[in-house]
């Protein structure tokens, strides 16, 4: 063969001539005629194998040139052609390659056969490619018809035949086929020919999903041949960056990709490449659109979870990513930063190089927790859960990561709060520390082990040496006397002093020592001791005694410095030697035993001090973190609720102080609208409580059990109502555990199981939870309940008598809602004998636990017994005939004293005899009785009546035929439904029964009740004679209950009770008050109307309960539109700065709820504005601000602010104050201006131009001008820039006028209305200032009457009254008037029918 194929980089190319021996392209055969030749193509195959490539390429050519025209059968049949030839060389070169005997024409053969083929093959795979991507685009849409069905086909035939396509070339270049060319230098248009395939092919959108996983994994392994074999590493990794930046699809593909490249084909390089080129982007570059940056922080983001060993050695390239802008980038290197934390940097066997790796890397996490965006804190609070769930983090950094989510808590972003409320689990449920976490049960064991730790070291210090120094240390402070004794010794000395040293001499040759170790501990002791003369010379003496020694040696040249040298080395080497010797004991492996014992027990007792203060640390920042968390439970956002439910289901179960109040404050939210939190509360209830551990049915039981009750141990009402829906659901559930859990409860009421007085009533109380789903749960052991709760030692406990009581009112119609005939008990019943004896006995005791007892009781007797209106008459005969006996006794007893007065003044005596706290429980009850009459009346009876008419209606219907009831039906159905009477007539014959009965007979002379009303009306009227507080409070309870029962009896006592809410001296008094008149504002409404003022007046009360019970009443009145809403709301308003947090929660509720009124707060911010500016208020403009701030932020509507603007514009007009300018151009300054709102104020300029002079007037106004500045369109900016203009001219030249007056005449003759227009105004009126909080009015108890006295109008001398357009002309009245004053109905409330009343 002569000729070489060279790959073209243009398919064109091959047409044109070539160059010396290169291949040109002959004949391009038409499209007509390509069936035939690929028939001879065929043909050839067969006969010749692959090699027929190299006679028929012009036919592949052809059909590649002619690809657009051709059919798609002919190009189907080509590829698969090519397909088998390349399979056939494929399987023919390995025998070629592995030859030492081959020719280079044969070489060149094949290397032809190989180029042809694969160059073919990769362009029509190409073509293929463009042509399914492009049917697709197009069938898309199409949900039918023959093309979209056939491109169906088309496209679907293609993904299979691509995988042959691939697979035929990988098992080609997997061979060596590098010998094939000259040199082994394979030319650069083959490869990449064979890589643009590849790359297309990745284009593709689909190739991410799963059903390509196949076409995937065979472009990457052809891929990884390529850059392994065929030198592509460069061209890779450029192509991955320039792919990523277009095909944002292609992250976790190239991920996978450089993945299996560098473990499998271990071409490790590809990552540093590809990160390189990466971490060169520059900020600016990425922050462009189109950049890529999400596809490039995707892509290092997976590719360093699958390979985060890898990564390391890169990762300093991409941490200067951290300090970029763009925010998607931090995200993904934080992300690898925890994959390598958690994979590789993890665990105790890491080198020093690993262990500084891992914490500069929590470090850098640790900075990024403050990040500036809070998609990357929130993300790096995840990645750190996913370390603590792995249990990466090392224990040193609990602590301080802890305190930093804590932080977190309280982030902007509902991201951040979330992630950070899941680290915060995490940590708790892998916490190193203890299953218990509670600061109080670790505070003990912590000061035990503390002190215990102290004395151990006490103990060591006892025994250890006095000063322990080192031997260089001693040497050190020796060294210099020690020199000038060595010199002395060794200069020439006298006669006598030789003659001493002789004799010294003498008497130490006596003690030498035996050997050389011997003396150099000698000469030790004598430097310890001082004796450095005597050191000396033993040492200059020792060298002549032991000549062969090493230790004196080096004296053979005696000068100052061998023997300083000697010294030193026997001083400070042989130290342990001479320590050990001057004891003259050897050391003894016994003692040596002991002292490293007891340093290792020290050890020990140090990590534990230790770990119990680290337990502890993490305790606390739990506790502080539960605190947080709790607030949250109540937040608007359903999945940062469903978080912090979740969390505190975790640290309930790990036993963390206080962690049961998060449970019990989540427990309202079973009511929640929101499904999805419902049932969160629901199924952390269930975790908690409801799936008990233990062995056995009945362990499993008990601890339910104990679980429950220890929820309901000091739990409020509320409380005890929501528990109610959980335990209901329980028992209505099927559990094999209910029959046994109702068993534990029976035995510990009735005290078979030895329990303590709480657990007996929660056990009764959650008895009565069990037979809201099953009545027989109570009904079959009513005379257990009343044996042992009611029976002879009810008066022992109260309570348990009272939760009793509430556990039978379970099984009445009330509670379950029966629709057929009541459940009623006979009045002879055991239950009623025991309550009623109970309630009379309890009525002359003095126990602060028998009112709530009664109340139930009397509850229950009217909802339980038949004629209960019987049974409380005999109820109360009975405990007024105890009280009497009382009295009586009492007066036997103080006989002796003598009568003190007499005749008319008895009565006085006897009540001075009668205790004041059994006539309040007398009273109370009374009251009671007289309540739940009148609620059986409008209920129970009301009810039964209709029951019993529809059931005689229904029986007459029966006895009637068919026919007689269509014609009654054709003859009185129109003329009903015209008149809309249907039923109507029977029902307010039922009602009017009803009303008749209260107005009528319950406060007739022969009924009791009548009895008690003068005593009630006494008490309440003369708080001076009867002062005790007990009596005044149920007395004034009482009585607001008798008014319930009728109108006559509410308009008799209304003054009064205005009085005692005014004028009482007792708080608990005024708030009862208050919740009483709330009542009777909801049944008489008309009466009750011209009152209004004197309630919103106890706002202002000085004591915050009854302000918080005003507060809490209105709201409820306001919101259901019992009352109007007026101006007086501005008292609410107030509320907003009070002192007490929980008074300024209730109000700012108040205004939320009345937000999602339509306009209410719009319509009310006029009045509000001009009675809180009002300047015998004296509100500080600080307050002002703060409360109109909360209210215009309601304010939302375009519209509303437009007409807002122009109002408050026109207050200037009226307004006559300085004070009253500046409230009202803050107000302007709060709304949120559109430019409508502000081309209203443009208009409204003459209202408010001749007070700009104020600087409270401008400067609001000058800030408006700015927020409308930002984000503004240039025209309009212009716009606000003029009026800027305008308004700093005015406010200067109004400055100008007061500064100079020379420019009088010359704004005289301008007609200078601003000056004139602040002259003209009038100063504020000095008058009597308003009764302010804290100021209280004077109470009746410090007058000298025993009785009140109606106020008398008081005469106030005529004073300017500041007064506003707009205002309701209302009078203001006294709380209490005298009989002519008293306000009359002017307007009645719209109000519901007697009848649709009833029935609620």
């Amino acid at each position: 063969m002569s000729w070489d194929f060279l790959v073209p980089v243009c398919v064109g190319d091959l047409v044109k001539t070539g160059g010396i021996n290169q291949y040109v392209v002959q004949d391009v055969v038409p499209p007509k005629h390509l069936p035939s030749y690929l028939s001879k193509f065929k043909a050839a195959l067969r006969s010749q194998g692959s090699l027929c490539i190299l006679e028929h390429f012009d036919t592949g050519y052809s059909v590649l040139q002619h690809c657009n025209s051709a059919e798609l059968a002919v190009k189907e049949d080509t590829l698969e052609l090519l397909v088998q030839v390349v399979s056939g060389l494929a399987s023919s070169l390995p025998a070629l390659l592995l030859s030492t005997s081959v020719s280079a024409a044969e070489r060149k053969e094949k290397l032809n056969a190989v180029k042809m083929s694969v160059y073919l093959l990769c362009k029509l795979t190409e073509t293929f490619e463009s042509d399914s991507y492009r049917q697709s685009i197009i069938t898309a849409p199409g949900k039918g018809g023959k093309k979209g069905k056939a491109g169906g086909e088309g496209l679907l035939q293609w993904d299979s035949e691509r995988e042959k396509v691939l697979q035929a070339l990988v098992q080609l270049l997997q061979l060596d086929i590098r010998s094939l060319w000259n040199l082994s230098l394979v030319e650069e248009e083959f490869i990449s020919c064979v890589t643009c395939c590849c790359y297309k092919l990745l284009e593709n959108p689909t190739i991410s999903h799963v059903k390509s996983k196949p076409t995937r994994d065979c472009i990457i392994h052809l891929l990884g041949v390529l850059i392994k074999k065929y030198n592509h590493l460069l061209g890779a990794s450029v192509k991955v960056i320039q792919l990523l930046q277009h095909f944002e699809q292609l992250s976790s593909v190239f991920a996978q990709a450089v993945a299996v490249w560098s473990t499998e084909y271990g071409v490790r390089a590809i990552i540093g490449e590809v990160i390189r080129e990466i971490g060169q982007k520059s900020s600016e570059e990425l922050a462009r659109e189109g950049s890529g940056v999400k596809a490039f922080a995707s892509f290092i983001s997976e590719l360093g979870s699958l390979v985060p060993e890898l990564m390391i050695p890169n990762i300093s390239v991409l941490i200067a990513h951290l300090e970029g802008e763009s925010n998607t980038m931090r995200v993904a290197v934080c992300e690898v930063l925890g994959e390598m934390l958690v994979r590789v940097l993890c665990g105790d066997g890491l080198d020093e190089s690993g262990k500084a790796d891992r914490d500069r890397f929590f470090d850098t996490l640790q900075e990024h927790l403050h990040d500036t965006h809070s998609h990357v804190r929130a993300r790096v609070l995840q990645v750190y859960t996913r370390i603590v769930n792995s249990k990466a983090l090392p224990l040193c950094r609990y602590s301080e990561v802890m305190e930093l989510t804590v932080g977190r808590l309280m982030d902007k972003s509902i991201n951040v709060v979330k992630s950070a409320i899941q680290l915060l689990a995490a940590f708790i449920a892998h916490n190193p520390y203890s299953c218990k976490l509670s600061s109080a049960d670790l505070k003990k064991p912590l000061e035990k082990e503390t002190t215990k730790l102290r004395e151990m070291k006490e103990k060591l210090e006892e025994n250890a040496p006095v000063a322990v120094i080192k031997a260089s240390e001693l040497w050190a402070a020796m060294e210099p006397e020690l020199l000038i004794t060595v010199g002395t010794e060794l200069k020439p000395t006298s006669e006598t002093e030789k003659e001493q040293e002789e004799d010294n001499r003498d008497v130490e040759d006596e003690k030498e020592e035996e050997d050389d170790r011997a003396t150099a501990v000698k000469i030790a002791q004598y430097l310890r001791v001082n004796k450095y003369r005597n050191a000396v010379r033993l040492c200059i003496r020792a060298h002549a005694c032991f000549p062969e020694s090493e230790m004196f040696a080096s004296l053979s040249t005696l000068s100052p410095e061998t023997l300083m040298y000697t010294l030193a080395l026997i001083f400070k080497g042989s130290d342990e030697d001479t320590s050990e010797l001057s004891q003259n004991l050897p050391p003894t492996p016994q003692k040596e035993g002991e002292k490293e014992g007891e340093d290792g027990e020290l050890k020990k007792q140090e990590m534990l001090v230790q770990y119990l203060r680290d337990t502890e640390t993490f305790a606390l920042q739990v506790e502080r973190a539960i605190s947080v968390i709790n607030s949250m439970l109540y937040w608007k956002t359903t999945s940062v609720v469903q978080e912090a439910v979740q969390f505190c289901v975790t640290v309930c179960e790990f036993s963390v102080a206080n962690s049961v109040s998060g449970v019990r404050k989540m427990l309202p939210l079973v009511w929640s609208t929101d499904a999805a939190i419902k049932d969160a509360v629901v199924q952390a209830y269930r975790r908690l409580y409801l799936n008990p551990q233990g062995d056995t049915i009945r362990m499993k039981a008990q601890t339910l059990v104990d679980s429950l009750s220890e929820l309901m141990v000091d739990a409020s009402l509320g409380t005890i109502q929501c528990l109610e829906e959980i335990v209901q659901e329980f028992f209505g559930s099927s559990s094999n555990l209910q029959s046994t859990v109702v068993q534990v409860l029976w035995e510990r009421f009735t005290g078979k199981r030895e329990t303590s007085g709480l657990q007996r009533r929660a056990a009764v109380l959650l008895l009565g939870m069990a037979a809201r789903a099953e009545r027989e749960v109570v009904l079959s052991n009513l005379d257990t309940l009343c044996s042992v709760a009611l029976g002879e030692k009810v008066t022992e406990d109260f309570l348990l008598a009272r939760d009793a009581v509430i556990t039978i009112s379970s099984i009445t119609d009330h509670v379950r809602q029966s629709k057929g005939a009541p459940f009623r008990l006979p009045q002879d019943h055991q239950l009623f004998t025991c309550l009623t004896q109970a309630v009379a006995e309890g009525v002359v005791m003095e126990d602060p636990y028998w009112q709530s007892f009664m109340e139930q009781a009397v509850r229950l007797i009217y909802f339980l017994a038949e004629s209960p209106d019987q049974l409380c008459s005999r109820l109360l005969q009975r405990s007024a005939r105890l009280l009497l006996d009382q009295i009586a006794e009492g007066g036997e007893i103080n006989k002796d004293v003598g009568q003190m007065q007499e005749g008319s003044q008895e009565s006085n005596e006897q009540g001075e005899q009668v205790n004041c706290v059994c006539l309040a429980q007398l009273l109370a009850l009374c009251g009671c009785v007289a309540f739940w009459q009148v609620s059986h009346l409008e209920r129970s009876v009301s009810a039964e009546l209709r029951r019993r008419r529809g059931e005689t209606e229904e029986r007459e219907e029966k006895e009637k035929g068919p026919s007689s009831k269509a014609k009654q039906v054709a003859n009185e159905s129109a003329m009903e439904e015209e008149l809309g009477l249907i039923g109507a007539s029977a029902e307010d014959t039922e009602a009017e029964l009803i009303r008749k009965i209260c107005e009528t007979e319950l406060l007739a002379e022969e009924n009791l009740l009548c009895a008690f009303l003068p005593l009630l009306v006494r008490v309440c009227s003369s708080p001076g004679r009867y002062s005790h507080p007990q009596l005044t409070t149920a007395a004034c309870l009482a009585l607001s209950q008798y008014m319930m029962i009728s109108p006559s009896v509410c308009e008799e006592n209304i003054r009064l009770m205005f009085t005692v809410l005014e004028r009482s001296a007792f708080p608990v008094v005024r708030a009862n008050a208050i919740i009483a008149l709330g009542d009777l504002t909801v049944r008489f409404p008309n009466i009750l109307e011209p009152w209004t003022q004197n309630l919103y007046a106890r706002l202002s009360d000085e004591v915050p309960s009854v302000r918080q019970t005003a507060v809490t009443v209105l709201t409820q009145l306001v919101l259901k539109d019992v009352l109007k809403v007026k101006g007086q709301v501005s008292e609410v308003a107030v509320l907003l700065i009070d002192p007490e947090p929980h008074i300024t929660s209730l109000a700012l509720n108040f205004f939320n709820e009345l937000a999602s009124k339509d306009n209410a707060i719009y319509n009310l911010l006029p009045d509000i504005i001009s009675r809180l500016s009002d300047p015998e208020r004296g509100m500080t403009s600080e307050d002002f601000n703060t409360i109109m701030k909360q209210l215009f932020s309601y304010i939302t509507k375009e519209r509303q602010t437009e007409s807002l603007v122009e109002k408050l514009c026109q207050r200037f007009r009226t307004a006559k104050t300085e004070r009253q300018w500046c409230d009202l151009a803050m107000s302007l300054s709060l709304l949120s201006m559109c430019e409508r709102g502000f081309k209203r104020l443009q208009e409204c300029w003459e209202c408010y131009s001749d007070k700009l002079t104020e600087p409270g007037v401008y400067q609001p106004l000058l800030s408006i001008t700015a927020k409308l500045r930002r984000g503004a369109k240039p025209q309009f900016k212009a716009q606000v820039d003029e009026f800027e203009k305008r308004l700093t001219a005015v406010h200067t030249r109004g400055l100008e006028n007061v500064e100079s007056p020379e420019m009088d005449e010359e704004n005289q003759k301008q007609g200078g209305s601003t000056e004139k227009t602040v002259m003209q105004t009038p100063q504020p009126a000095r008058g009597r200032p308003r009764t302010k909080r804290g100021q209280a009015k004077p109470s009746v108890s410090s007058r000298g009457d025993d009785s009140f006295v109606t106020p008398q109008k008081s005469r106030k001398s005529k004073k300017p009254i500041i007064s506003f357009s707009s205002d309701e002309e209302e009078d203001e009245e006294d709380a209490v008037m005298a009989d002519s004053e008293t306000p009359k109905v002017t307007t009645p409330i719209a109000r519901t029918s007697r009848r649709a009343r009833l029935r609620n």
